[in-house]
């Protein structure tokens, strides 16, 4: 065990842009306005036990930067529900890395790069094996990298899930990571993302789903009843139809209760900052008031709860032509901590604002 690293300066205050105060323009300015410049990545396909494959996309550390790149710091984004290498704060994760000249890795979830996976499986909030797979390659590619690992929404739940379940056991490069508007209770997820304004990301997220289980059912027929498909009119409904019962759950609700992170939080002993906004459409916020009671007596997980920043928004700035996107600067911040270096470069137009909770001092790893 490492000596206990000092807790990371805190960044500059998160306050929601003037024109993006509401929790759904958050949520949308980036997806339907941002424009990020194109970062040099290559993609890899890595094969898995079961005979599938998970495409990686990777950005190498800067030579220039580092003498010895196999030893500069590294990234790896576990991205959310649907997500991919076209989400923007992927696009605006990788380019903060190259800024510092820091390697990272995205990895895309089964069937969400450019080709349907082979496996009847997709993938799901509470699926880690995946996840192991990519953190034990990259640990064992770059032995002596220190990785800090972010995770976006469904893939901020897997994280938390995965580094619960595994405890010591994740492997000691890890040594930050960072959970971003994480759905930490499922099945109360579920039911306030079917209630109001946010049914539209509900449908959003069906259509796209449904599309590709209509791909999925031409190779494997008997997967679900396909005449159930077009009646589903909620995730609730998709997860119990297919999500639960194709990845070995009695139901929804079986799989809601077994993969939600807010049980695992206990066990994480990497250095964890949990950020999420209060008014976040996906999730009820009773249920982040649960989180902070959890993550109190664990003194690795360190809670920023800000009252606004919608569903991984975050959108800060002076001027709608030149947003800031906070938790990207944040996720580095914090990140960079782990190198002794927590001022990072806070460029950027964030100002103002507090979040309503303090770091918690974690211990380092």
């Amino acid at each position: 065990m490492s000596p206990p690293a000092p807790p990371p300066a805190r960044p500059a205050p998160f306050r929601p842009a003037w024109w993006a105060r509401n929790p759904h323009a958050q949520t949308l300015w980036g997806k339907l306005t941002r424009r990020v410049a194109a970062v040099p990545t290559r993609r890899e396909r890595w094969d898995t036990p079961d005979g599938d494959f998970l495409d990686v996309v990777r950005l190498p550390a800067d030579p220039a930067r580092f003498a010895d790149p196999a030893r500069a710091p590294r990234l790896l984004l576990l991205h959310g529900l649907e997500g991919g290498m076209r989400s923007h704060y992927a696009h605006g994760l990788f380019a903060e890395a190259r800024r510092r000249g820091w390697a990272m890795d995205l990895m895309l979830h089964r069937s969400c790069g450019d080709e349907l996976n082979r496996q009847r499986r997709f993938y799901h909030s509470g699926e880690t094996s995946d996840a192991a797979l990519v953190v034990d390659r990259v640990a064992a590619e770059c032995p002596d990298a220190p990785l800090a690992i972010c995770g976006v929404s469904l893939g901020g739940n897997q994280l938390l899930k995965y580094l619960g379940e595994r405890g010591d056991a994740v492997p000691r490069v890890v040594r930050r990571a960072v959970a971003i508007s994480v759905p930490y209770d499922l099945a109360r997820g579920a039911r306030h993302i079917s209630r109001g304004f946010s049914k539209v990301y509900e449908r959003h997220f069906l259509r796209s789903l449904t599309r590709k289980v209509e791909r999925k059912l031409a190779v494997y027929p008997d997967l679900i009843a396909a005449e159930r498909l077009p009646q589903l009119r909620t995730l609730y409904e998709f997860d119990d139809l297919l999500t639960g019962p194709v990845h070995g759950f009695a139901g929804a609700d079986d799989y809601y209760t077994r993969s939600s992170a807010i049980h695992f939080l206990g066990g994480v002993r990497v250095p964890t900052l949990l950020l999420s906004a209060v008014d976040d459409p996906f999730l009820p916020a009773a249920v982040l008031d649960d989180v902070r009671a959890r993550a109190g007596a664990n003194p690795v997980l360190e809670v920023e709860f800000h009252a606004r920043g919608g569903h991984v928004g975050f959108v800060g700035g002076r001027v709608p032509w030149r947003p800031d996107y906070y938790a990207e600067r944040r996720t580095v911040e914090f990140v960079a901590s782990m190198l002794g270096d927590a001022s990072g470069d806070a460029s950027g137009d964030a100002s103002g604002g507090v979040a309503d909770a303090a770091p918690a001092g974690p211990a380092g790893r």
